[in-house]
């Protein structure tokens, strides 16, 4: 069985840990049932990187046979893609998401998505990747009496999304320490108005709406000292014409909304930070996909 699972980025502004887009980037999860017991990964990769996967695919599968309450298997894992390792695009989520619903197909469908997604939220500890990965398209979710409530939107295809990928990577964990424990009234307040704003934007279809939305006062101002060039990245790209730009979940890639002139936004952002690459990225409105082998 082949999984293909679309990247994500994440937050999009104020919407910290519940909004998110699917893009088109793309992880490939092959998964084949063998005789022995456990996992086996079929693809030469370094040690450090080896054992960070091992792990995470281990901590998927545990979960999936002790919920689906099925007797684990044996499976060969292999996995390829195009989307960049710890920039703030989802990676591990497709991973997470493409062994889950692997398992899932190959056992019997013990699940349906939203479901996979409740799995996919215990292992990430947030929804806002996984869930635009499962379902595609703008996904507003969050954990409701215990279950993660997914609502999801299609998202116009030309709408173009920018994308400049530094050439370093952010640990998210990094990112996460410097978030303060407490806000004062005026900054939740703005960040509760710009991540509704923002919902209503793209539940709408009116992506004009988005435009001056994005000044986030939640997590962005902390994780500067990460990526000392962010706010002038996207001050280049609205200078040339985008509607709005933002961190891409912890980073470090940052993203700029376009209806046109999308090469014309790239280049001014790539100006300020030579030290990256620019994907043009569209949204992907299909989620997760199964190809039987």
């Amino acid at each position: 069985m082949i999984i293909q699972v679309p990247a994500s980025t994440s937050n999009l502004g104020s919407g910290f840990d519940t909004l998110g887009l699917a893009v088109n980037l793309y992880t490939r999860v092959g998964v084949e049932v063998i005789k022995e017991l456990g996992l086996r990964l079929g693809a030469d990769i370094p040690d450090e990187t080896q054992r960070k996967v091992t792990n995470l695919f281990e901590e998927a599968a545990n979960l999936f046979f002790q919920s689906a309450q099925t007797k684990a298997f044996g499976v060969e894992i292999r996995f390829s893609g195009n989307v960049p390792i710890a920039r703030g695009l989802g990676y591990s989520a497709t991973l997470r998401v493409g062994l889950l619903a692997a398992l899932n197909e190959l056992s019997g469908r013990a699940f349906d998505r939203a479901q996979l997604l409740d799995l996919a939220f215990q292992l990430e500890g947030h929804p806002d990747n996984a869930s635009p990965s499962i379902f595609g398209g703008f996904t507003v979710s969050g954990l409701v009496n215990g279950r993660v409530r997914c609502i999801h939107f299609r998202v116009p295809e030309e709408l173009k999304l920018v994308t400049l990928v530094p050439d370093f990577p952010i640990s998210t964990e990094a990112a996460r320490k410097l978030m303060p424990d407490s806000y004062s009234k005026g900054e939740a307040v703005h960040g509760l108005n710009r991540a509704a704003l923002i919902t209503a934007a793209f539940a709408s279809g009116d992506l004009e709406l988005l435009r001056g939305a994005f000044d986030d006062r939640i997590h962005q101002p902390y994780r500067e000292p990460l990526i000392p060039c962010l706010n002038e990245v996207i001050q280049a790209g609205e200078s040339a014409g985008a509607i709005g730009g933002f961190l891409s979940g912890s980073g470090s890639a940052i993203i700029c909304l376009a209806l046109g002139g999308a090469d014309r936004i790239g280049a001014a952002m790539q100006r300020v930070l030579p030290q990256s690459q620019i994907l043009i990225l569209t949204p992907d409105n299909n989620g997760l996909s199964v190809e039987p082998i």
